[in-house]
């Protein structure tokens, strides 16, 4: 998995390989004039031979050309900081993009499979680990490796003796940061799934903060959110552990190295193989060729953090999206005639919800679907809508199998309005115009007049310009249920699908409302789900559902005169 997720990355770097180039020879270019920079140490140590001995001429061309060597270092390593952000940066943003976009491709069945806060988690936090562990990549490894040969370069123009020992110590510290950063991924990766699941925790609660508070269930939050919590200190915690051992580790193994080159390279200082100057050029490199190892151990160990964050995002992002057949599409416009035959649906494959379902709905008639909690009447909706797929049988609109047709067009001949309401952050009249974005500022007034939501849309501080917050911020329940109505009849879709769209409303709105759904639904198919029979008495087709099975169907007057269990129903609402 671990290769499969360096191969991803680096097919994501593909478009990027001109500036990766660059990149690299700004570091080759600032490796070796860094380099250089011992070199004219050493001249300027052999300039000063002793007292009254000083080559004043040749020290001061020394400081020249060191004071040129470090101004171009500076520059060159300025352009490859540049470049390597643009590249981690654009990099992350593209993988971003591309995750959330599939997001939005996948089944409603995926989402409602897996936890929100851990989608969350992954786009934005994974990302940022990610693009850490990447910049850190191309900053600090390209420099590091160049700096590893050319180091090794300059010791063998000095002194080949000397060169040798330090080479062939190095193993010694390779060693070292290959065992430690061979432990590092996994607790990286279960620290990723820790910091997911208490995301996730601490979005659901606060998502549901009034529902923790009503129910007096802080307390037992604040434990579940400690238990999560202390999981993530403790894989943080090993992770961390791991990771900050390699360059001590290796700087402690590198630092004996150094100690056996002093004393190596003094020796051949004394028997007159090297001057003074040379030694301490050669010293310089040693400490240099060290250095890159503590560096690069670093690295790897932020970029096993990096690959694992990358892991769960690329996971996502090649989640199964929806896929379309795209071979038919509706009349224009929609009639409406629905036919629902032998259809077969469970959420869960060994727990059976819809079985052997049949309708056939005319034009311009309202369907009404009853029946208690868990009887199927959401899922029906569901399935219309094409939120999920049926397992067996077939939905028709006008003679079209709705799998045939795109979902986009088949959720735009529909108007839906749902017991659990949505808004997103943006302005009242933003929201009227999501449903049609083409609609003029008059045309959204008369929508809020229909639903009754212009009274109290104009009592507003800013009116239809007032900013709401995320899910309609303080507005109440009702008010928000009536701006989704006025949404939809800013859209007069063909179809309707009213899913206890007044449920949050108050008895004489509801009239008010059900005679603006009257004026609305004339001459449209429409789809009710309703707990309160009142605001149903009048469908065309009543149909009374349990345990994802029609037991009756009829109008009201049938119904309740076939005396059955809708007739039931109904004189539990209205008889004592």
């Amino acid at each position: 998995m671990k290769n499969q997720t360096i191969k991803k990355i680096g097919r994501l770097l593909v478009p990027y390989l001109p500036y990766i180039l660059l990149s690299l020879l700004c570091a080759a270019a600032t490796v070796v004039l860094t380099l250089e920079i011992p070199i004219l140490t050493g001249r300027g140590i052999d300039c000063i031979v002793g007292v009254h001995q000083v080559d004043f001429d040749g020290l001061l061309q020394v400081i020249r050309t060191m004071a040129m060597v470090i101004f171009f270092t500076a520059f060159f390593q300025w352009v490859m900081n540049r470049v390597n952000n643009h590249i981690t940066y654009s990099v992350t943003k593209q993988l971003r993009q591309q995750a959330f976009v599939r997001l939005q491709q996948l089944p409603i069945a995926h989402i409602d499979s897996h936890s929100h806060g851990d989608y969350v988690s992954r786009i934005v936090t994974d990302a940022d680990s990610f693009s850490d562990g990447l910049l850190l990549g191309f900053t600090q490894l390209f420099t590091g490796v160049l700096t590893i040969f050319g180091t090794i370069g300059f010791m063998i123009s000095i002194n080949g003796k000397i060169s040798l020992v330090v080479i062939l110590l190095t193993p010694i510290s390779l060693l070292v940061a290959k065992f430690i950063s061979s432990r590092t991924y996994r607790m990286f990766r279960q620290q990723a799934l820790d910091r997911g699941e208490v995301t996730e925790f601490a979005s659901e609660r606060i998502d549901q903060q009034k529902l923790v508070h009503t129910f007096s269930y802080t307390d037992r939050t604040k434990e579940d959110f400690a238990k999560k919590n202390e999981a993530l200190r403790q894989s943080s915690l090993k992770a961390t552990f791991y990771s900050s051992i390699t360059n001590p580790a290796t700087r402690f193994v590198n630092s004996l190295i150094y100690a056996v080159v002093c004393f190596f390279g003094a020796s051949i200082v004394i028997s007159g193989g090297i001057t003074v100057g040379a030694l301490s050029s050669f010293l310089g490199y040693a400490s240099q060729y060290s250095k890159p190892f503590n560096e690069i151990t670093g690295v790897i160990t932020e970029m096993q953090n990096a690959i694992a964050c990358a892991a769960r995002i690329f996971e996502l992002m090649e989640a199964e999206p929806e896929t379309e057949r795209d071979v038919a599409t509706l009349p224009t416009p929609p009639k409406g005639r629905i036919s629902i035959q032998n259809v077969a649906f469970s959420y869960v494959k060994d727990q059976p919800l819809l079985r052997d379902l049949n309708l056939e709905v005319e034009p311009g008639q309202k369907v009404a679907i009853v029946g208690p909690t868990g009887a199927g009447k959401t899922t029906m909706i569901n399935l219309l809508m094409r939120f999920y797929d049926v397992d067996a049988g077939s939905i028709t609109i006008d003679g079209v199998n709705i799998n045939d047709i795109p979902r986009a067009t088949l959720r735009s001949a529909f108007g839906m309005v749902l017991q659990e309401t949505w808004l997103k952050e943006g302005t009242i009249l933003e929201n009227m115009l999501m449903a049609n974005p083409d609609a003029t500022r008059e045309q959204v007034i008369e929508a809020c007049k229909a639903s009754h939501a212009h009274s109290f849309i104009k009592k507003l501080p800013g009116g239809y310009d007032t900013r709401l917050g995320s899910d309609g911020g303080s507005l109440s329940q009702g008010q928000k249920q009536l701006l989704c109505i006025a949404r939809v009849m800013l859209n007069l879709p063909p179809m309707l699908i009213l899913d206890e769209a007044t449920s949050s409303i108050d008895t004489r709105t509801e009239m008010k409302i059900q005679e603006a759904f009257g004026r609305l639904m004339e001459g449209r198919t429409t789809f009710v789900v309703a707990h309160r029979l009142s605001t149903i008495m009048n469908s065309d087709i009543i149909l009374y559902m349990e345990h994802g099975q029609v037991l009756e169907q009829g109008s009201h007057e049938a119904l309740l005169a076939k005396n059955g269990r809708y007739a039931a129903l109904y004189n539990s609402q209205f008889k004592i």
